[in-house]
């Protein structure tokens, strides 16, 4: 099978489109980038990269109007423009080379023949091209062995690697993420390269870094990527968090487990069982306090007490200094937060009230915690396993146990804080807030049923405890 006869036809009918075009304006016209990657491993790619040896911007133009596309998305600095077209995202740019000054975060653009483009490109694997023109479609074009890398499932880059990265030092983060993409082993050269020039990480955007990481972390087996950064001493620079966590220790004969290896089995673990990147980026960070609260208790062991708890407050300037979005922060500061509470609720005899707390503690994440503690889960003993997972199940036998007894799923007090209001005759405030959370704990703690009468009654109560703070209320009132 030809590469032609792998494309899509929606896209093979664009291509042959597209290079008419092309021949009519007298311009060279490429496929380029990961779409033909793609093809030589036969994976879908709903990016399609065109590049163009000339204005790309101004092809890109006139082939919306070819397609009857009304709109592009036009970036003139690097001379390139997106078009949205059904399912795919068609990218044309202009034949160019990019190159970052010492301290700069901003490439200088210059444009370029296709095989200028190709050599700055990151990686061989990306730097392959078809021919659209009409007069030689779908010609292959190698000039940097891109083939044969992906045969040999390696990341080289086309040029020298010390200069392809100080081009842009973001391609050794894409180093690392198409090394676990793929499962692809990143070329020594290149490797010793990233660890020379790690430094140069410094003139990136923590937004792009951000992103990479969480690409990454998309992988089918991201750890992948983390031990290459790992090797390379990124990952000190781009997560310090987690290069800490590795190293053993030993004591009166005793050897804690290595965080950083466990982290990353846990990370492969929860890959596993989901696709939700914001639960893998939690499996990531969920013992990130465990550097600072080991110590060595004598006839006990290791212990990390505490670490849940001081792993959550890290992820505020964590968050911060990667510019994460807040709710992924939140999410993680939660998961972290909970990840040790329902093996602690395995025993027969635990009362359903710490089981309500943890259904209303984790909320509409129940479902992700779960799978983060089974993920947390790296032993290899089988029988240490089973006897975990059986624990587990019974967590979660505890739990649908107690969602049909009192349908604690979307659990709110069922005494509203207007009604209180109403019933007090008194304007919103702190008070309002109390007596709504006395009457939740009292749910919670199982003092009274989750009904209306009850709430009801037990707020009639609270009125003795709180008369002379509502008496103030209605006075300002």
């Amino acid at each position: 099978m030809t590469l032609t006869e792998r494309i899509p036809e929606n896209v093979l009918n664009v291509f042959r489109i597209a290079g008419e075009l092309a021949d009519e304006q007298h311009l060279e016209l490429y496929g380029v980038g990961g779409f033909v990657r793609d093809l030589l491993l036969n994976r879908p790619n709903k990016d399609v990269d065109l590049m163009v040896v000339g204005d790309g911007v101004a092809y890109a133009k006139l082939l919306a109007r070819k397609l009857k596309i009304s709109r592009t998305v036009v970036y003139a600095e690097f001379g390139t423009a997106l078009i949205p077209y059904g399912e795919f995202v068609i990218e044309v740019a202009s034949a160019r080379q990019e190159t970052y000054q010492p301290d700069s975060r901003k490439p200088d653009v210059v444009y370029t023949d296709l095989k200028g483009d190709l050599s700055r490109r990151d990686f061989t694997i990306n730097a392959m091209a078809l021919v659209l023109n009409q007069d030689h479609f779908g010609d292959f074009v190698d000039y940097y062995n891109g083939e044969a890398d992906l045969a040999a499932r390696l990341i080289r880059t086309p040029l020298d690697p010390e200069t392809t990265f100080s081009e842009d030092p973001l391609r050794m983060l894409r180093a690392a993420r198409f090394a676990a993409q793929l499962d692809f082993t990143v070329d020594p050269a290149a490797l010793s390269a990233m660890e020379r020039m790690r430094e140069r990480i410094s003139i990136v955007s923590q937004e792009r870094i951000s992103d990479e990481l969480l690409k990454t972390l998309g992988a089918k087996k991201p750890s992948i990527g983390f031990y290459v950064l790992h090797e390379a001493g990124l990952l000190t620079l781009v997560f310090p968090e987690i290069a800490t966590l590795g190293g053993v220790e030993e004591r009166d004969g005793q050897r804690h487990k290595d965080v950083f290896h466990h982290t990353l089995k846990v990370v492969d673990n929860t890959a596993d069982l989901s696709d939700n990147v914001w639960l893998r980026f939690a499996a990531l960070v969920h013992d990130i306090g465990k550097p600072e609260t080991k110590k060595f208790v004598n006839g006990t062991g290791w212990s990390y007490h505490g670490h849940d708890e001081l792993g959550r407050k890290m992820l505020n300037l964590i968050g911060q200094r990667m510019k994460l979005p807040r709710r992924l922060v939140a999410y993680a500061k939660k998961m972290t937060r909970l990840h040790l509470r329902p093996i602690a609720l395995a025993n027969e005899n635990v009362s359903d009230s710490a089981i309500r707390r943890l259904i209303v503690e984790a909320g509409e994440n129940l479902q992700d915690l779960m799978i983060l503690c089974r993920a947390d889960v790296t032993s290899k003993d089988p029988k240490r396993v089973k006897r975990y997972y059986g624990n587990f199940d019974k967590v979660m036998d505890r739990i649908l146990e107690v969602y049909e007894k009192d349908q604690m799923r979307a659990f709110q007090s069922p005494l509203r804080g207007d009604e209180i209001m109403t019933l007090l005759s008194i304007r919103p405030g702190p008070l309002v807030g109390r007596i709504k959370k006395e009457i939740e704990e009292a749910i919670l703690e199982g003092e009274i049923p989750n009904e209306y009468d009850a709430a009801r009654g037990y707020f009639d109560k609270l009125l003795v405890k709180y008369q002379d703070e509502i008496s103030a209320q209605r006075e300002i009132s």
